[in-house]
């Protein structure tokens, strides 16, 4: 985490052009704003101020720099005011723009107690001692004058204002890691690490095939791909932790702070083992499949919503659902094991498919398509290395078989 005084600084003398006026609005001396400055170029090794005889001006890096700088103190000037809302302060306490104040040491224990929800596996995560993380949260709270943490038995718990506070955080922190990717970008070291949250759609082709390209065309770009439910997805990334999501998509969208892009329309179908009794029918009625064991979906997924929504399987006298889970190997394997039988994606399971292990029953189905896209903030601006991996997965994505999809109708988990 960069000094976030020097973060300041570097504004100011942005906005200035001067180093005595950036000075005299940060409240410091010019020597101070001085070795701020220089200590920042030192850290990004790269020049951010192109020094003249009628003012310091921003270089072309620089001023790349400095809108990632600020968005990321937009952040916090907004988690700040947001805290400030939700708790109360207390009478005579804290400082109303108290992001103006906030320490590096402040921001690296908030986040570290946001996701250890313990002081001591906090400090040992971020790799300093217990007290001085608990002397920071505590700086923390005095500064602001609210109540940020509550203590319990099991460890410790961010108030509503710390967790808004805390998820500012680290917003501000992802746009300033794109910032040094940029950075890094300038100067021919790309070395952008990609977090990317991956729905199960996207796991067996689509993701290994985009990938595969990028890893292809950059040689030091690191992709992490997140697997997890959808709701955990989500959270991480309106939080920072991830940079978009691939996979279905919700309608309508959960939340008004994000966007959802559509890529293409994927058709469920309702599947068997290659050796189930009902693999060689010519026709199958959905009666047919009520008889046999199922394998269903979660209710919360999109396929399990059209399961039970839909197709209203739980509504049955006798359900036949006998395993719920959306694990694509455990599904697999109880396909191969037994005469079992599910509902799902035919690009989920195509390397399955192509290999004779599970085959799509010729079961008519309608409205059975869902839509397969992207998710990511609405304020997100994606770096030059970002949007070129979205671009190979826009790619991969206009070659997915389309066919099927276009004869049925829309889907939507509200039917």
């Amino acid at each position: 985490m960069p000094n976030i005084r020097h973060l300041r600084v570097f504004r100011e003398v942005a906005r200035c052009h001067s180093v005595s006026m950036a000075a005299e609005r940060a409240h410091l001396s010019q020597p101070a704003v001085t070795q701020a400055v220089a200590k920042l170029e030192e850290e990004l090794s790269v020049p951010l101020f192109d020094r003249r005889r009628d003012g310091m001006y921003a270089t072309e890096t620089g001023e790349a720099f400095l809108a990632r700088v600020e968005r990321a103190l937009s952040h916090l000037q907004t988690g700040a005011r947001e805290a400030a809302r939700i708790g109360a302060r207390r009478k005579g306490r804290g400082f109303s723009d108290f992001d103006r104040l906030l320490t590096a040491a402040q921001l690296r224990a908030l986040v570290a107690v946001s996701e250890a929800k313990n002081f001591s596996m906090a400090a040992r995560n971020i790799g300093i001692s217990q007290p001085s993380i608990h002397r920071a949260a505590r700086n923390l709270e005095r500064l602001s004058g609210i109540k940020l943490f509550n203590s319990a038995h099991e460890g410790v718990s961010l108030t509503p204002a710390a967790q808004a506070l805390a998820q500012r955080t680290k917003l501000a922190l992802a746009e300033l890691q794109q910032g040094f990717d940029e950075v890094d970008d300038f100067l021919g070291r790309d070395s952008a690490h990609i977090v990317v949250g991956a729905l199960p759609l996207a796991r067996t082709y689509i993701l290994p095939t985009a990938i595969d390209a990028m890893v292809r065309n950059s040689k030091r770009v690191q992709i992490r791909a997140v697997d997890g439910r959808y709701a955990e997805l989500l959270h991480s990334l309106r939080h920072g932790d991830i940079d978009f999501l691939i996979g279905a998509l919700r309608e309508p969208p959960p939340v008004d702070d994000i966007i959802q892009e559509a890529l293409f329309d994927d058709p469920l179908a309702i599947v068997a083992g290659a050796q189930h009794p009902l693999a060689q029918r010519e026709t199958v009625a959905i009666e047919d499949v009520l008889a046999y064991p199922w394998v269903a979906p979660p209710k919360t997924t999109p396929a399990g919503s059209y399961l039970y929504n839909t197709l209203r399987i739980g509504e049955l006298a006798d359900t036949p659902v006998r395993v719920v889970s959306s694990s694509l190997v455990l599904v697999r394997g109880l396909l191969m094991t037994g005469d079992y039988i599910t509902v799902i994606s035919m690009n989920q399971i195509r390397h399955e498919h192509d290999q004779g292990i599970v085959v799509p029953l010729p079961v008519p189905l309608t409205g059975n398509a869902r839509t397969i896209g992207l998710t990511y903030r609405r304020d997100w601006r994606p770096t030059r290395t970002q949007q070129q991996f979205l671009a190979h997965i826009r790619e991969v994505c206009r070659t997915v078989p389309a066919a099927e999809a276009s004869s049925v109708q829309s889907y939507s988990e509200n039917e």
